[in-house]
């Protein structure tokens, strides 16, 4: 998606706004979580988006990859896990959002971000879960805080992190009801976390 590049008679090109910068990551990260850009041209590109001054860098940066299917991942930037009885996991360079709407009812679900392309410091999790359970499998500097979560009938296991600096936050909100959720580290061999901020 190539950004349209605004002239203003011999003017130099426009400055970009925070809203433009936005953009072209959300483009950069809906490209990575598709398989076209490698962990190291995510962060490469990442970088030069977030100082970019104006949109024609950040033409640059997004001309050789696809509009995403209905724009960006959402317009307002949530995206929805929707199931019952089923079982999702996400993984394996998942692209983690800035906020998450969970609705699980008799399933299984597991976010595992040992090895997530994570972009941003904080994480939303908007959570109902009814007879199922979620599974976060933290790594070093992921933190998780169940403060704002409502438990009925059902159990927490989470694990104290180990002491490292914060590198994502995730805040989760919301309802389990004969649930449970379950917060640890990997198992031992488990994948590295691949970030960048």
């Amino acid at each position: 998606m190539a950004a349209e590049i605004v002239r203003t008679g011999g003017s130099p090109e426009v400055r970009a706004s925070h809203a433009d910068r936005d953009r072209a990551v959300d483009v950069l990260r809906v490209a990575a979580g598709d398989g076209r850009l490698t962990l190291e041209e995510l962060d490469e590109r990442l970088e030069a988006a977030l100082s970019a001054r104006t949109t024609g860098e950040l033409a640059v940066l997004t001309e050789d990859l696809p509009v995403p299917v209905g724009g960006t991942p959402a317009a307002d930037g949530v995206v929805r896990i929707r199931q019952e009885g089923a079982s999702t996991r996400r993984g394996d360079g998942w692209v983690v959002p800035r906020r998450l709407e969970i609705r699980s009812a008799w399933g299984e679900l597991t976010l595992d971000f040992t090895d997530a392309v994570i972009t941003h410091d904080a994480l939303d999790i908007d959570l109902d879960l009814r007879a199922g359970s979620l599974k976060l499998l933290t790594g070093p500097g992921v933190v998780v805080d169940t403060d704002g979560l409502v438990m009925n009938y059902s159990a927490l296991k989470a694990r104290r992190p180990a002491d490292a600096p914060v590198l994502l936050r995730v805040r989760i909100t919301g309802e389990v009801t004969y649930g449970q959720l379950v917060v640890r580290s990997p198992r031992r061999g488990f994948g590295r976390r691949s970030a960048t901020a």
